[in-house]
């Protein structure tokens, strides 16, 4: 693998390009867990995989089986019903803890 990487450049470029693409990603994700929840950020990646998946199939014009429309229709579903109930259900604000308040 070395003298590969080391005589063909556009492999080289395209693995450092991938390592930083990727550790931005997994920053990105550290930081939408820290300003919303993990389950919103766990919502938040079904619903970017099926945009996707439907963003892929119409650029490629490849149809969607019957399979494939149900697995869309079934995430696009369960992120709009997580949107609704975290609308209806806010979360409760955490009380602080007897640890977390200042002594009197």
């Amino acid at each position: 693998f070395g003298p590969l990487y080391a005589s063909t450049p556009a492999l080289s470029f395209n693995m450092i390009a991938s390592g930083l693409w990727f550790y931005g990603y997994n920053e990105l994700a550290t930081m939408t867990i820290k300003k919303t929840s993990a389950v919103t950020q766990s919502v938040a990646n079904t619903a970017k995989r099926v945009i996707v998946i439907v963003g892929v199939a119409i650029v490629l014009k490849e149809s969607l089986d019957p399979l494939k429309l149900l697995g869309c229709a079934i995430g696009i579903g369960g992120v709009f019903l997580y949107s609704i109930v975290d609308m209806v259900f806010p979360p409760k604000k955490e009380e602080p803890k007897l640890e977390d308040k200042p002594a009197s």
